[in-house]
Formats: C-alpha cells, structure tokens, sequence
C-alpha cells in the first residue's frame, strides 16, 4: 500500500511489524508551507457611489404640456440645447398683450408730456401777465384787484403744471410696469423651451409628450457632467484619525500624502484610470460616525455614469510582517487556525491572529506563527484532520516510485 510505503519512508521502519502497526494511521500528501517574512501589498477596499462632476436636475420653469421631447435618455448633450418644448399658446398670448399694455403706457406718457408742455406755456403767460400787472400797480394804473386776479391766475396755472407732472410720472410708472410686466412674458416665453444646463448625458426621462411640467412637479431628467466623476465613499473615525497620524497633521496634508487610488467597478474589473482622493469631510456624521470622502476619476471615454456603484480600492502595505496563504487557514467561532506540521509529520492546529486587512489572497499574521513554522496549505479541514501524518506529494511520488521498483524484482 501506498500509505504503508510513505510511512515507512518518513520513519526508516524497515520491519513488517512496524509498518503493519502504522497501516491504521491517517496520511495526507499535501503542499505545504515553510512562514516567511515579507511585505503584503494590500488594497484597503471601500464601498463607493459613482456620481458625476455636476448633476443637475432639469426642471421647467412654468406650467404646462409636454408638446415635444428632443433628446433621448443616455444622450451627451451641450450646453443650451433643446431638450424639452411646453405648450407656449398662453405664453405668446401673454406677451402680446404686455407688447399691447407697454404700447398703451408710452401714449399715456406722450399725452402726459404734452400736457406738461401745454401747461408750463401757460405759466409763462400767467407770469409774464402777473410781472406786468405789479408793474401797474406800483404806477397806480390799476387797481389791486386786478393785480389779485392775475397772480391768482399765475397760482392756478402753477398748481396745473404740478399735476400734470404728477400725472406724467404715474405715467412713466406706469410705463415701467408695463415693459416689465413684457419682460416677465417674454421670459416666461423662453422658459417654454427647456434647453440643457451644461454639457452631459441625459437621464432618465420620465414624462414624455402630452404630460403636464410644473416647476413644483418632478424633474423633467438630470443633465450628469461626466467628463469626470467623483467617487463618494467614507471613512470612520478611527481612519480619519490614522490618517492625519491622531492629528499631528493637517487633514489637507494628510490627503496629499494619500497615493493614487482604485476603482473597482460592479462586476469586479478594475477602472483603467487611477483617481485621487480630493476631500475628505471636516464632520463626522453623528449617525454612522463616519466622514464622507471624494476620490477624483477622469472619464475620458464616458464609460463611468451617475448613479453606478463600485469600491475604491486604497494600497497600502504591512511593512516586514509573516505572510500565509489565506487557504492556509479555516475559522472556528470567529478565531482562524492553521495546522503546523511537527518534527513528527503530524499536523497540530494553532489558533493564529492576524490583520483586518489582505489583499483576498495572503493574511498578515500578528500571532500564533514564528519563521520557519510549516503549515498545511492544501485540503484544510478536508483531507488533514488533527494528527494527520504530512508528507509533501514529491515524497508520496517518490515512495510510489520505490514500491512500483521493489514490485518488479
């Protein structure tokens, strides 16, 4: 048998006797692993949302129908372009009707004018009258009573001017209410076409020709500047506090120092730009302790889009620390273990710690292990068992090799 040959490989026997006592042992040809020291490059992996540089909801400006969409969803649109036409038929009648009022208030002016014209003529003549008639008085040639009737006439005819005046400034307000009450249709008359607040790709468009807009309604669709997006993300308190070395530097240094970060998108490929981390909140949010941060992504050909969700993946490394294969060890109730191979061959397991983070590959042992420990790394839990004998494949080949030799003689 394969089992009795290896066994009495490993331990010299030569007897029947020996190697007969040893037929009820368990034995497992597995790979095995000799703990090193080495640096384990690591990718801190941090759940994050995709959003654009600017999202902007599109929303109308007045009320009314839907009478043309001009863009589809998904569309890369320019700044002020079409995106939506509202029935204008009120509007138009709107502005007509200012054009008519406006147009009505510049006669009223006109007329006002005029009369302020006609009026200060006339305070002339009663002026000119008043000085000729004191003139007589002083000479005695008249009466004082004429002389009252012409200075009263002056009077009059200065009270008149007053109200005419009067009446042309309540005409130039007038006026001024008029043009603007112009402005507002003419506005009001623009904002029937919904053009495109900024260059981007159209979202959703959820009411299409012959629904009704309003501006206290839903957003008509959200404009997403892509040409670069951020990727939101956080960090908790105790990362915010490593980061800035428990504050012996400033936040904005310590984001300067960060290095070039990853972008792992939803199906598990890896964003062929590297991004930057750009801020990182200054307050913590009280519910979930954490501080929001936004990495920086270009997005040259428009791959990435507002609203997908990926994580962020941060390198860092462990420094000089002992390196395990993470198949290398199984958990029982939250504590790993591995099992170490005796001077005997027999598998022990050892419960082990290691760091919270790996890179899905390798742990970091902080405890447990010492250099030059060797550890099972094949058929964990499945073929090695407690006090299972080990023996490496090449030495199970190798006593395969001698038993088919010895069958041959």
């Amino acid at each position: 048998m394969l089992t009795l040959s290896v066994v009495a490989l490993l331990t010299g026997c030569k007897k029947a006797d020996q190697s007969s006592s040893m037929q009820g042992q368990n034995v497992a040809a597995v790979e095995t692993y000799t703990v090193t020291t080495g640096d384990l490059s690591l990718d801190n992996e941090y759940p994050a949302t995709i959003k654009g540089k600017m999202d902007i909801d599109v929303r109308p400006m007045i009320s009314g129908t839907i009478t043309k969409v001009c863009v589809d969803e998904g569309q890369r649109v320019s700044k002020g372009q079409l995106l939506f036409l509202i029935d204008d038929v009120q509007y138009q009648a709107a502005v007509r009707s200012a054009e008519a009022g406006v147009a009505s208030a510049r006669a009223a002016v006109t007329s006002a004018e005029a009369q302020v014209a006609t009026s200060q003529s006339s305070v002339a003549t009663a002026q000119l009258t008043a000085t000729n008639q004191k003139k007589l008085l002083d000479k005695g040639i008249i009466s004082s009573y004429q002389y009252q009737t012409a200075a009263l006439s002056l009077k009059s005819a200065q009270s008149q001017l007053n109200a005419v005046r009067q009446q042309v400034g309540q005409a130039r307000a007038g006026l001024a209410q008029a043009e603007q009450q112009l402005v507002d249709a003419r506005k009001n008359l623009s904002y029937s076409r919904v053009v495109a607040p900024c260059d981007g790709v159209v979202g959703q468009i959820p009411n299409r020709e012959g629904s009704l807009a309003s501006p206290s309604g839903a957003a008509l669709t959200t404009i997403s500047d892509n040409t670069s997006i951020y990727a939101y993300f956080s960090f908790n308190e105790k990362q915010v506090l490593a980061l800035t070395k428990n504050g012996s530097i400033s936040l904005q240094a310590a984001i300067q120092q960060l290095p070039q970060v990853k972008l792992k998108l939803a199906n598990g490929e890896i964003y062929g730009q590297l991004g930057r981390v750009s801020t990182v909140s200054g307050v913590l949010d009280q519910t979930t302790g954490s501080a929001q941060v936004r990495a920086l992504f270009s997005n040259v050909n428009g791959m990435l889009r507002s609203g997908s969700t990926g994580s962020i993946l941060i390198p860092a490394t462990t420094g000089r620390s002992l390196v395990i294969p993470q198949k290398a060890t199984y958990e029982i109730q939250d504590q790993k273990y591995v099992y170490v191979v005796g001077a005997d061959h027999k598998a022990t397991a050892r419960a082990i710690t290691v760091m919270d983070e790996n890179d899905g590959q390798n742990y970091a042992v902080t405890g447990g292990l010492s250099v030059g420990d060797v550890i099972v790394i094949e058929g964990v839990g499945t073929q090695v068992k407690e006090g299972t004998t080990i023996i490496t494949k090449e030495q199970a080949a190798a006593a395969m090799k001698a038993q088919a030799a010895k069958a041959k003689k």
